[in-house]
C-alpha cells in the first residue's frame, strides 16, 4: 500500500498524455501513418436512432432537468435489470452526467471530503480518480488486490473491468471490497464504463444483488454511454445506486448547475432503451481485438488480464517507455502502463478503439 499527501488541492499531475506528443510526432512519421490505440476513443459513426432522438428535442429552448426526464431514468434502471442483473433500483436514485469523468474528477468534493480524508482506488488505475481526490484536497491510497482500506478512507473506487488492465473481479471479490469499505465507513463509487465488454470473463456490477449483500447503502455505480454507445462526443453517462447519497449528489449538482443538455438526454434514453446498438458496437470490438491480441503476442508480447473491456495490457518485459519508442517506430502509438501508477512501469496500454483497417495495419506492423 502507499500513500501520497496532497496538502494543495490545486497541486495537480502534469496530464499524462501530453507526454506523448515526442512518440506521437514519431508515430505520424510512418509512410501508412498513424495508427493511434493510446486513446479509447470511439471511431464508429453513433447509431441513426441515436442520432434522430438528439435530434427530437433540438427545438426545445428552456433549461434541462438536473435530475433528468423521468423517461430517461426509467429507462436506466430498466437497462441495468435487462442487461446486467440489477434489480431493486429506483428512478429516483439515477442522476444524468456530463459523461463520466466529470463525475469522477469531482465525486469527492460533492461528497464533502476534505483535507485529511483519505480515497482508496486501485494499485493500477484511471488517473481520474487521483486527481479527483487532489481536487478535494484528500490524501490517496493505493490498495494491493484483497487489501482493505485504512481507516480514514472515505472513498473507495472499484474498476471491474479495469482501466488500463482489462481485469474483471468476480462477484466475490467485489462484495469483499463491499465489506471491506463499509467497516471503516467508506462510500464505494465502482467505475462501470466497461460493465458490457466482457470477453474471456463476466463482468458484474457492484449493485449487483450477489455483491451489495441486501443493501444499496453507501453504494454508487458511474456509467458511460462513450463506450458501448460510442456517445463520446456528446457527453453522456448517469449514476445510481443509494437513494440517500444520490439525493444528496443530485442538490449539490442543481446548485452548480451540472444539467446534461436535454437533446443529449433524449439520446441517452434512446440508447438505454435499444440493446441492438449495443451488440453491434461489441461485435466491432470482438472483432478488432481477434486481430490485434494475437498479433502482439506473435511480436513478442504478454498480454496479461484484459479479459473485458477495451485494452490489451502488454509487456515486452523492458520499461515501459521504451515500448511506447519501440511501437511509435513502427507508426503505432499506446500508451505507457506508468500514466496508472507505480505498478504499470514495464507495460503498456493498447487500445481498441480503431477503425478495422487500422487495426489491420497494426497487426501488420507488429509482424515486420
Amino acid at each position: 500500500m502507499s500513500t501520497s499527501a496532497t496538502p494543495d488541492r490545486f497541486t495537480l499531475p502534469d496530464f499524462p498524455w501530453d507526454s506523448l506528443s515526442g512518440h506521437a510526432a514519431q508515430a505520424r512519421k510512418h509512410q501508412g501513418g498513424v495508427v493511434d490505440l493510446s486513446v479509447g476513443t470511439p471511431v464508429d459513426e453513433v447509431d441513426g436512432k441515436l442520432q434522430a432522438a438528439l435530434n427530437s428535442v433540438a427545438g426545445i429552448p428552456g433549461y434541462p432537468t438536473t435530475h433528468g426526464t423521468a423517461e430517461l431514468r426509467e429507462a436506466a434502471v430498466a437497462a441495468m435489470a435487462r442487461r446486467f442483473g440489477v434489480t431493486g433500483l429506483d428512478p429516483a436514485a439515477v442522476l444524468p452526467t456530463i459523461g463520466s469523468k466529470e463525475l469522477v474528477a469531482w465525486l469527492p468534493t460533492l461528497l464533502g471530503l476534505r483535507p485529511g480524508d483519505v480515497v482508496a482506488l486501485p494499485e493500477l488505475a484511471y488517473p481520474t480518480y487521483e486527481v479527483g481526490a487532489r481536487l478535494a484536497g484528500a490524501e490517496v491510497v493505493r490498495l494491493a488486490d484483497g487489501q482493505a482500506p485504512p481507516p480514514g478512507t472515505k472513498l473507495v473506487w472499484l474498476n471491474s473491468p479495469s482501466n488500463p488492465t482489462g481485469r474483471v473481479l468476480p462477484a466475490e471479490g467485489l462484495a469483499e471490497a463491499v465489506r471491506a469499505a463499509r467497516a471503516v465507513g467508506a462510500v464505494v463509487a465502482s467505475d462501470e464504463c466497461y460493465l458490457s465488454l466482457g470477453w474471456d470473463a463476466q463482468p458484474v456490477s457492484a449493485l449487483h444483488p450477489r455483491v451489495r449483500d441486501g443493501s444499496l447503502d453507501g453504494l454508487l455505480a458511474v456509467h458511460s454511454l462513450s463506450k458501448s454507445s460510442s456517445l463520446a462526443g456528446y457527453r453522456a453517462g448517469f449514476l445510481t445506486g443509494d437513494p440517500v447519497l444520490v439525493a444528496r449528489l443530485l442538490e449539490i449538482r442543481k446548485h452548480a448547475g451540472m444539467m446534461v443538455p436535454r437533446p443529449v438526454q433524449a439520446a441517452v434514453t434512446a440508447a438505454l432503451a435499444d440493446d441492438e446498438h449495443v451488440a453491434v458496437q461489441r461485435e466491432r470490438y470482438r472483432a478488432r481485438r481477434e486481430v490485434l491480441l494475437p498479433a502482439l503476442k506473435a511480436a513478442g508480447f504478454t498480454v496479461e488480464h484484459s479479459t473485458a473491456g477495451l485494452y490489451l495490457w502488454s509487456t515486452r518485459g523492458e520499461d515501459a517507455w521504451d515500448t511506447v519508442s519501440w511501437l511509435a517506430g513502427r507508426g503505432i502509438l499506446v500508451a505507457p502502463g506508468t500514466f496508472y501508477g507505480p505498478g504499470g512501469g514495464k507495460h503498456v496500454r493498447v487500445a481498441l478503439t480503431a477503425s478495422d483497417e487500422r487495426v489491420a495495419a497494426a497487426a501488420e506492423r507488429l509482424q515486420g
